[in-house]
């Protein structure tokens, strides 16, 4: 679709009247336990979104969840009692879009980095 004024009707080759794509709220939430690749990802993706100049709102970081787990060493309860402390921490950030859902298909499209999970919500 080419650039039209605001106010003016699209009309494709045989004069029909072309229908506008419905505007979408679209929260994209990217989680991973690895703050480089979700950083990376994040701003790619805010980028793209901006070349096509599209409303974005974010990367918003919101707080990290740190699962804990403490162990002991010993397999099987003798000896001196020891322990073992593992953390693994999750990151989340989270963008918000407003266009139509083709174009957002688009700027998903790119590569994602190892251990970066994406969720995509629309919102009507």
């Amino acid at each position: 679709m080419s650039h039209v004024a605001k106010g003016e009707k699209e009309y494709d080759a045989t004069g029909a009247q072309v229908p506008a794509a419905k505007i979408h709220k679209i929260r994209i939430t990217l989680t991973s336990a690895n703050v480089k690749n979700l950083e990376k990802f994040s701003g790619d993706l805010v980028n793209r979104a901006k070349d096509k100049e599209l409303k974005v709102k974010g990367p918003v970081r919101l707080p990290t969840k740190k699962l804990k787990i403490t162990t002991r060493k010993s397999p099987c309860g003798e000896g001196s009692k020891t322990w073992d402390h593992f953390e693994l921490r999750v990151h989340k950030r989270l963008i918000d879009l407003e266009s139509s859902s083709e174009i957002v298909k688009q700027i998903t499209s790119i590569s994602l980095e190892p251990g970066v999970e994406v969720e995509v919500t629309i919102a009507q």
